[in-house]
């Protein structure tokens, strides 16, 4: 459960109780204004907000001396719905009290009061109020600490996946609900520092991560007399349509004499060799020996589809899923620009760094972020067990999708205005997908793909594809260096993941669920 989450659900600020108020007597008994000619009881719209049951009763109670994780974080959130409903008794007497000032200052009843009694009165009241609003700061002090609390109870959790040096069990102080800050401390300060193993040098890919679709081209780029040829997990491939209008992926090597087949052309729907002519079809098939008799030779193929504006692979020894994700942009939005790029980095790196958004103002200074401020907190809020959520105070949602695509939506603002907003609150959204294919050890294939929902008319701008692939460009170059930096300490056996930090939440996620991945988990972390 995640602590912000938590706290933006309630429906009052956060303050604390009175002793002495009966919330229901209240409501019903004595939040009026009494006026001279009849007592008229005014309609109280707030009854549905005040009138909320004492949790305290529902507190769960668990046997013997320690707790685990899950069980302290339902403690510390039933503290926290105790600190809400002490709230909203505070919020409560101060209103009443309010409720009492006017009747004491109202015109027409003052005057069956002496003036001393209308100052006594009113003396009280101060006092009352005064004791009231100490309350408010006293309880806004307690509920920051079951905050800080809940939020610490879900760093337990992660540290769980993380897979901690060692096991930290967290025990009760009391049976009832305690926002006692002393205990809390003392925990925490036993806890060891969280750490990810991401150190090099950089090894070749794990077999596992090859059982899954992988986008390599967009349809766009491959016409029926054309090739693409890649690389994926250091294996090359050369992709082409068949006879049939449908793309087809081969081992870009000749069975001949191992020249690479993207050299030569599409024929018919089969690709030959530049070398002898030798052509082979989009199962790999050689259909044609041009100068000699025709053998039986096969050169080896993947699982090849084409869908939604993109060709996917199946590189993996198991049997392909029966359902490719969907990769489209949300509706109402228009694709225009589709970039593809050869990056010099690891793809698990280049997913570290679109994963993350808090370097934006440090790294981006002459694109995007220009004119951005520092936030005193950037925070990334996500469900306990997804891989999709939303920064703040940036207006941008983004999702990590296995097992290599990051896709985002950002709300357009003027720069240097974005905080406070949401990508919901903003008019006018670009949205992002890019997919790391993982090519060699330290090569990536990146598939940049752009779309808005305004400006539709941009998408018949002349060269207007290579001006969005040239922001893209310079978007890139910025982070570049700096990654290309960390694949070169990590070759030299650095852990680029040595100290993560709340804002690091999604970047972490994704190695948690490629370290179960790689160990060959049955069920896979943030699965849906």
């Amino acid at each position: 459960m995640n602590a912000i989450a938590t706290a933006s659900a309630l429906t009052l600020p956060i303050f604390c109780r009175t002793a002495k108020l009966d919330s229901k007597k209240g409501l019903k008994g004595k939040f009026s204004v009494l006026a001279v000619f009849g007592e008229v009881e005014k309609k109280n719209a707030w009854s549905a907000i005040f009138d909320v049951e004492d949790p305290r009763s529902k507190v769960p109670h668990y046997k013997g001396k320690f707790l685990d994780v899950y069980q302290a974080l339902e403690v510390a959130r039933y503290d926290l719905q105790y600190c809400d409903w002490r709230a909203r008794q505070d919020v409560l007497t101060i209103m009443l009290l309010h409720e009492k000032v006017v009747e004491v200052l109202n015109p027409l009843a003052r005057e069956y009061k002496s003036i001393g009694t209308m100052k006594k009165e009113l003396a009280e009241l101060q006092d009352e109020l005064a004791e009231a609003h100490r309350q408010v700061h006293v309880s806004e002090a307690r509920v920051s600490t079951a905050l800080e609390k809940l939020a610490f109870m879900e760093e337990l959790v992660n540290d769980r996946l993380l897979q901690s040096r060692s096991t930290t069990e967290v025990s009760e102080a009391s049976s009832s609900p305690s926002t006692s800050a002393k205990s809390f401390n003392e925990e925490k300060k036993r806890l060891p520092r969280k750490s990810l193993n991401v150190s090099g040098p950089v090894q070749s890919f794990h077999p596992n991560l090859k059982n899954f679709w992988y986008p390599v081209a967009f349809t766009t780029d491959l016409k029926h007399d054309t090739m693409i040829p890649i690389e994926c997990f250091e294996e090359p491939w050369v992709i082409f349509r068949g006879k049939d209008g449908k793309p087809g992926c081969v081992q870009n090597t000749c069975a001949h004499r191992s020249c690479p087949l993207h050299l030569g052309s599409v024929n018919e729907g089969r690709i030959q060799c530049p070398y002898h002519g030798w052509e082979y079809t989009t199962t790999g098939k050689c259909e044609k020996m041009p100068s000699t008799r025709l053998l039986n030779v096969k050169i080896k193929s993947v699982p090849c589809f084409e869908k939604e504006g993109m060709i996917w692979i199946w590189p993996g020894n198991d049997p392909p899923s029966a359902t490719l994700p969907s990769l489209l942009p949300p509706p109402g939005f228009q694709v225009h620009a589709e970039i593809v790029m050869e990056l010099p980095i690891e793809h698990g790196l280049l997913l570290d760094n679109l994963l993350d958004l808090a370097h934006a103002p440090f790294t981006h200074t002459s694109t995007f972020a220009k004119g951005w401020s520092v936030p005193s907190l950037v925070k990334f809020l996500t469900p306990g067990s997804g891989l999709q959520g939303y920064w703040d105070p940036y207006p941008i949602d983004m999702e990590f999708r296995p097992p290599c695509m990051v896709l985002s939506t950002i709300g357009i603002s003027k720069p240097g205005k974005l905080k406070g907003q949401n990508t919901s609150q903003c008019a006018t959204h670009l949205h992002q997908l890019h997919v790391c294919l993982p090519s060699s050890k330290q090569k990536t294939r990146l598939l940049y793909r752009m779309s808005l929902d305004f400006a539709p008319f941009l998408k018949h701008v002349p060269f207007m594809q290579y001006l969005w692939k040239h922001f893209a460009e310079q978007v890139l170059n910025e982070d570049l260096r700096l990654v290309l930096g960390q694949q070169e300490r990590m070759n030299s056996g650095a852990n680029v993941w040595n100290w993560p930090v709340s804002y690091d939440k999604l970047g972490v996620r994704y190695r948690i669920w490629r370290d179960a991945v790689e160990r060959g988990a049955k069920q896979l972390p943030f699965s849906r």
